[in-house]
Protein backbone atom coordinates (compact mmCIF):
# COMPACT_ATOMS: atom_id res chain seq x y z
CA UNK A 1 0.00 0.00 0.00
CA UNK A 2 1.05 3.27 -0.82
CA UNK A 3 2.42 6.04 1.74
CA UNK A 4 -1.17 8.20 2.35
CA UNK A 5 -0.82 12.08 1.88
CA UNK A 6 -3.20 12.82 4.75
CA UNK A 7 -3.28 11.20 8.37
CA UNK A 8 -5.85 11.52 11.07
CA UNK A 9 -4.93 14.84 13.07
CA UNK A 10 -4.38 17.01 10.12
CA UNK A 11 -6.41 19.85 8.93
CA UNK A 12 -7.26 19.61 5.16
CA UNK A 13 -9.08 21.44 2.47
CA UNK A 14 -11.86 20.33 0.53
CA UNK A 15 -11.00 20.46 -3.22
CA UNK A 16 -14.77 19.14 -4.58
CA UNK A 17 -17.75 18.40 -4.47
CA UNK A 18 -20.49 19.95 -2.01
CA UNK A 19 -18.28 21.23 0.33
CA UNK A 20 -15.77 22.83 -1.94
CA UNK A 21 -13.91 25.25 -0.32
CA UNK A 22 -14.45 24.08 3.34
CA UNK A 23 -11.61 22.90 6.02
CA UNK A 24 -11.92 20.00 8.23
CA UNK A 25 -9.61 18.12 10.93
CA UNK A 26 -9.43 14.34 9.82
CA UNK A 27 -11.54 12.42 12.29
CA UNK A 28 -10.12 8.50 10.71
CA UNK A 29 -8.48 7.70 7.58
CA UNK A 30 -9.75 4.63 5.78
CA UNK A 31 -6.44 3.15 3.71
CA UNK A 32 -7.85 0.11 1.73
CA UNK A 33 -10.59 2.36 0.78
CA UNK A 34 -8.53 5.79 -0.15
CA UNK A 35 -11.68 7.58 1.82
CA UNK A 36 -11.18 9.92 5.20
CA UNK A 37 -14.08 11.11 7.74
CA UNK A 38 -13.62 14.44 8.44
CA UNK A 39 -15.15 16.50 11.07
CA UNK A 40 -18.51 18.34 9.95
CA UNK A 41 -18.02 17.87 5.65
CA UNK A 42 -20.13 15.57 3.53
CA UNK A 43 -22.67 15.18 6.20
CA UNK A 44 -25.79 12.53 5.53
CA UNK A 45 -28.90 12.14 7.58
CA UNK A 46 -29.22 8.55 8.92
CA UNK A 47 -32.27 7.05 10.35
CA UNK A 48 -31.61 5.29 13.72
CA UNK A 49 -33.43 3.14 15.52
CA UNK A 50 -34.11 3.61 19.78
CA UNK A 51 -30.93 2.55 21.37
CA UNK A 52 -28.73 3.17 24.66
CA UNK A 53 -26.64 5.42 23.00
CA UNK A 54 -30.01 7.46 21.28
CA UNK A 55 -32.90 6.40 23.39
CA UNK A 56 -35.52 8.40 21.00
CA UNK A 57 -33.86 7.04 18.05
CA UNK A 58 -35.28 9.15 14.45
CA UNK A 59 -32.63 11.19 12.21
CA UNK A 60 -29.35 11.49 13.12
CA UNK A 61 -26.34 13.67 11.03
CA UNK A 62 -23.18 12.07 10.57
CA UNK A 63 -19.79 12.48 8.09
CA UNK A 64 -19.80 10.55 5.71
CA UNK A 65 -16.29 9.51 4.17
CA UNK A 66 -14.64 11.77 1.39
CA UNK A 67 -12.23 10.26 -1.20
CA UNK A 68 -8.48 10.97 -0.31
CA UNK A 69 -8.41 12.72 -3.75
CA UNK A 70 -11.00 15.35 -3.25
CA UNK A 71 -8.56 16.19 0.23
CA UNK A 72 -5.52 18.52 0.12
CA UNK A 73 -3.76 19.38 3.96
CA UNK A 74 -3.63 23.12 4.68
CA UNK A 75 0.07 24.93 4.39
CA UNK A 76 0.70 25.08 8.05
CA UNK A 77 2.45 28.57 7.21
CA UNK A 78 -0.27 30.18 5.96
CA UNK A 79 -1.82 31.80 8.48
CA UNK A 80 -5.16 33.23 9.26
CA UNK A 81 -6.84 31.71 5.53
CA UNK A 82 -6.23 28.28 5.33
CA UNK A 83 -4.50 27.12 1.42
CA UNK A 84 -4.39 23.91 0.44
CA UNK A 85 -0.97 22.74 -0.61
CA UNK A 86 1.08 19.58 -2.29
CA UNK A 87 2.16 16.60 0.00
CA UNK A 88 6.41 15.85 -0.66
CA UNK A 89 8.40 13.18 1.23
CA UNK A 90 11.93 13.36 2.58
CA UNK A 91 14.13 12.09 4.83
CA UNK A 92 14.87 14.11 7.82
CA UNK A 93 18.23 14.49 9.68
CA UNK A 94 17.39 10.78 11.67
CA UNK A 95 16.58 9.14 8.50
CA UNK A 96 13.11 9.28 8.72
CA UNK A 97 10.57 9.98 6.52
CA UNK A 98 8.35 13.23 7.19
CA UNK A 99 5.63 14.82 4.96
CA UNK A 100 6.75 18.53 3.91
CA UNK A 101 4.35 21.12 2.14
CA UNK A 102 5.25 22.08 -1.28
CA UNK A 103 3.97 25.51 -0.96
CA UNK A 104 5.97 26.97 1.67
CA UNK A 105 8.71 23.91 2.07
CA UNK A 106 7.93 23.57 5.92
CA UNK A 107 7.37 20.19 7.69
CA UNK A 108 3.71 19.02 7.76
CA UNK A 109 3.26 17.47 11.59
Amino acid sequence: MAKLHIKKGDTVYVLAGDDKGKTGRVLSVMAKENRAIVEGINMVSKSTKPSAKHPQGGIIKMEAPIHLSNLNPVDPKSGKTPRPTRVGFKKDEQGKTVRYAKKSGEEIK
